[in-house]
C-alpha cells in the first residue's frame, strides 16, 4: 500500500494520491469493499496532525505566508482529539485512490469528478482519477484547484506505454461528458441552421446567396473555436484552474534491468555512486523537458533519495523503544528510481504571483511498502478562476503564430492555451464500459479468491441443494 501526499497550504486543504489502495477485487468492486481501507487513511492523517500540534508543528504562520496566500497552519494548538481534517471527498479507478481533506469543507465548492482507466480492456489496475473544486476564501474572493492521483505502466521497458498513459489521461480525464458538449452544438447548430434555411430561402440576389454562406462559414469557425473551448474547460488542462499531478508515475532511470555488475545509488555521499549521481538517467525530467509527457507541468528539483524498489528487514521486529526506522536494501533486480512524484502548473506568466514551494520530500522507508512516500507541501496564490485563464490577446497570439507556437518563439505552448492533445469525446462512454467489466471481474476475483467470497459460494450452494431435495421430496 502506498502514497503520495500533496498537501496546498495557501488553501488549507490536503490531498492524497493512493496507489495499490485496496486488494483488486475490493477495489474494482469498489463502495462498501473500499470504505474500510480509505477510512483508516483518514484516521492516520488526523492522528498525524494530531503529534504534530504535541511537537510544535503548528506555528505561528503568519510570517511565513505571502499576503496572496491562505495559511494552512493555525496559530493555536488543536486539541489531541479534534478532527483536524475532514474528508471532503474520495473516488477510485481499480487501484488508484484520491482523498480531499479541508480545514474547512464549508469553503469548498462545486466539487467535481474525472476517471479514466488504461489497464487492460481499459479496466482500472492502471488508470487515473481527479478531483476540481472551488475555494471560497471569503471577500469574494475564490480559485479553483484541480487534482488528479495516477498510477502508470510498470517496468524499465515500458517508456513509451507511460507517455502513452500520460496521453490518456489527456485526452479522457475529463469532469464532464464530452458527447453532453457535443449534443448540445448539435442542436444548437441545428436550430440555427433552419432559421438561416428559411432566411436564404426568401433571397433571390445571388450575392446575398454568396453573402450567405460567408456568414455560414464563419458561424461554422466560431461553432469550432466554442467547442474547443468548452472541451478544453472540461479537461485536467481547465484554462481557470490549478493542477497537481501526484502518483506512482513509474519513470525509472533505465530502459532494461539491471545486471549482478550494475552501479546502483547508494547513501554515501563520500561515494562515486551516491544516488545524486544518478539523477541525470531519471526518464521523467528528460520526458517532461522533450515535450512528450507531463506537458507544462513544473517539479521542485528533486533532493531526496529514490523512492523505489526497497525490500524490507520483516524478520526483526521493532524496537521495544518505539523507534520507527526499517532495516531496508534496494532490490537487486530493479534499478532503484524516482518513481514516486508531484507536479504541479506554475501560475501563467500573465499572472504576477508564484507557486511557494515550502517542501518537497520523501517520508521513510515503512515496512508495508516497497515505495516511500512523497509529499509536497506549497502556498498556492489566491488567483480568481477569471485572472488565471488566458487573456483574448494571449489567446489570439498563439492561434495566429505558425503552428500554434507562443509569439516569444518557444515552441512551447501553456497548456491553459493550448490543449496539446485533442479530448476523446467518447472517454465516458468507453469508461462506463470498462467499468462494467469492473464489476464483473472484481465479484469473480471476490468469490473465487476470498474466504468471504467462498462463505457466499458455500451458502449458495448449499441453498441451491437445500432447495432442490425439498422440490424432489414434496413431488
Amino acid at each position: 500500500m502506498r502514497n503520495e501526499e500533496c498537501q496546498v497550504l495557501g488553501l488549507i486543504c490536503c490531498q492524497r494520491s493512493l496507489q495499490e489502495v485496496a486488494p483488486l477485487s475490493y477495489a474494482f468492486i469498489g463502495d462498501y469493499f473500499l470504505k474500510q481501507y480509505l477510512e483508516r487513511f483518514a484516521e492516520a492523517l488526523n492522528l498525524a496532525a494530531s503529534l504534530h500540534s504535541q511537537t510544535g508543528f503548528y506555528q505561528d504562520a503568519s510570517a511565513a505566508s505571502s499576503a496572496s496566500a491562505l495559511p494552512l497552519i493555525q496559530t493555536s494548538r488543536p486539541d489531541q482529539g479534534k478532527k483536524h481534517f475532514t474528508l471532503v471527498r474520495a473516488l477510485n479507478v481499480g487501484y488508484t485512490a484520491i482523498m480531499l481533506f479541508a480545514r474547512h469543507p464549508e469553503r469548498l465548492a462545486n466539487i467535481q469528478e474525472a476517471e479514466v482507466g488504461f489497464g487492460a480492456a481499459e479496466m482500472g489496475n492502471k488508470g487515473a482519477v481527479g478531483l476540481r473544486a472551488l475555494y471560497e476564501a471569503g471577500d469574494r474572493q475564490s480559485t479553483e484547484l484541480t487534482f488528479v492521483a495516477t498510477h502508470l505502466a510498470a517496468m524499465e521497458w515500458n517508456l513509451p506505454r507511460r507517455n502513452a498513459n500520460w496521453g490518456a489521461i489527456m485526452r479522457g480525464l475529463t469532469f464532464e461528458n464530452p458527447e453532453e458538449v457535443l449534443s448540445r452544438m448539435r442542436r444548437d447548430a441545428a436550430s440555427r441552421g433552419q432559421s438561416q434555411s428559411r432566411s436564404s430561402s426568401s433571397s433571390e440576389d445571388g450575392d446575398a446567396s454568396e453573402q450567405a454562406r460567408l456568414l455560414r462559414e464563419e458561424e461554422h469557425h466560431e461553432q469550432d473555436l466554442r467547442l474547443q473551448q468548452q472541451f478544453h474547460d472540461l479537461s485536467v488542462f481547465k484554462p481557470s484552474s490549478h493542477l497537481f499531478v501526484a502518483g506512482d508515475l513509474n519513470y525509472r532511470i533505465s530502459t532494461t534491468s539491471p545486471t549482478p555488475y550494475s552501479a546502483f545509488p547508494n547513501m554515501d555521499p563520500g561515494s562515486e555512486n551516491y544516488y545524486t549521481n544518478f539523477l541525470h538517467l531519471d526518464q521523467l525530467t528528460r520526458e517532461r523537458l522533450a515535450g512528450r509527457t507531463l506537458h507544462g507541468l513544473s517539479e521542485c528539483p528533486v533532493t531526496f533519495p529514490p523512492t523505489y524498489k526497497y525490500v524490507v528487514d520483516n524478520t526483526t521486529p521493532p524496537p521495544a523503544d518505539g523507534d520507527d526506522e526499517v532495516k531496508w536494501v534496494f532490490a537487486p533486480h530493479r534499478y532503484p528510481g524516482w518513481t514516486d512524484r508531484i507536479l504541479f502548473l506554475e501560475v501563467p506568466p500573465w499572472v504576477d504571483a508564484k507557486m511557494r514551494v515550502r517542501a518537497y520530500d520523501a517520508l521513510p522507508v515503512m515496512r508495508t511498502s516497497d515505495h516511500r512516500p512523497v509529499f509536497l507541501r506549497v502556498d498556492v496564490p489566491l488567483v480568481s478562476p477569471a485572472d488565471l485563464a488566458p487573456p483574448a490577446a494571449v489567446r489570439e497570439s498563439v492561434s495566429a503564430s505558425p503552428g500554434g507556437s507562443s509569439s516569444s518563439g518557444s515552441s512551447v505552448v501553456d497548456p491553459r492555451v493550448r490543449l496539446p492533445v485533442e479530448i476523446d469525446p467518447e472517454a465516458w462512454e468507453r469508461r462506463l464500459a470498462a467499468r462494467r467489466r469492473e464489476i464483473l471481474a472484481g465479484w469473480t476475483m471476490f468469490l473465487g479468491s476470498t474466504r468471504q467470497g467462498a462463505l457466499i459460494l458455500g451458502t449458495l450452494l448449499a441453498a441451491t441443494a437445500g432447495g432442490y431435495w425439498l422440490f424432489r421430496s414434496s413431488s
